[in-house]
């Protein structure tokens, strides 16, 4: 019915307007649409020097890294650091496994809690990786990073190592560590152990 109306108007709106203003209404309505394409580069624009670009994962490659690298048991608790759109948190949620992710941009945390509605064992923040404390059950830590941030994302797991006083597992997909030597590779992806370091 509204829809109905609104054609309507559109129509009395082209037999009726003067010449020129169809031109003055396509004229507005292409810089409004420009406008909205403009604002969308520049904010996830914002987000990419801030922090690492957002790349989406796929769910497939999810599945053989969890049934190859490190397979999910119930007991495990995952981070994902740059949870993004919330696609591995959603994987390791069906495997019946907790996880928490946190974002830096806020519309990617809206997509993943969208997603991740009917999960129960999952969160998502809002905020800066190297400001989250890892939860105590904390068993390995995701991460699809950006290789500018690598080291500073692995000295980040290894403080929470350090400050929780146990191995955590640190699987990173695209980077490998200069300081620290795989227990375990497939594909693209790299499985380290993290322990605490001895003062």
């Amino acid at each position: 019915m509204i829809t109905s109306k609104i054609s309507n108007s559109f129509i009395l709106f082209h037999l009726r307007a003067p010449k020129g203003a169809h031109f003055l209404f396509y004229n507005c309505s292409m810089n409004i649409a420009l406008g909205i394409i403009g604002a969308i580069i520049v904010f996830f624009g914002i987000f990419a020097l801030t922090g690492a670009p957002y790349v989406p994962s796929r769910k497939k490659e999810l599945e053989l890294l969890f049934k190859n690298l490190y397979p999910l048991k119930a007991s495990d608790h995952i981070i994902d650091l740059g949870s993004g759109d919330g696609v591995v948190l959603k994987v390791v949620a069906e495997h019946g496994a907790h996880c928490t992710g946190i974002e830096l941009n806020p519309v990617l945390v809206l997509i993943s809690k969208l997603r991740l509605l009917r999960h129960k064992n999952t969160r998502v923040k809002l905020g800066d990786m190297y400001g989250l404390k890892f939860p105590e059950d904390t068993s390995a830590v995701y991460v699809f990073g950006d290789g500018r941030d690598f080291n500073r994302i692995e000295r980040k797991v290894q403080t929470e190592a350090n400050r929780l006083n146990k191995a955590i597992s640190f699987i990173s997909y695209g980077f490998e560590s200069k300081k620290n030597k795989p227990t375990k590779t497939y594909r693209a992806y790299f499985l380290y152990k993290i322990r605490p370091e001895k003062n």
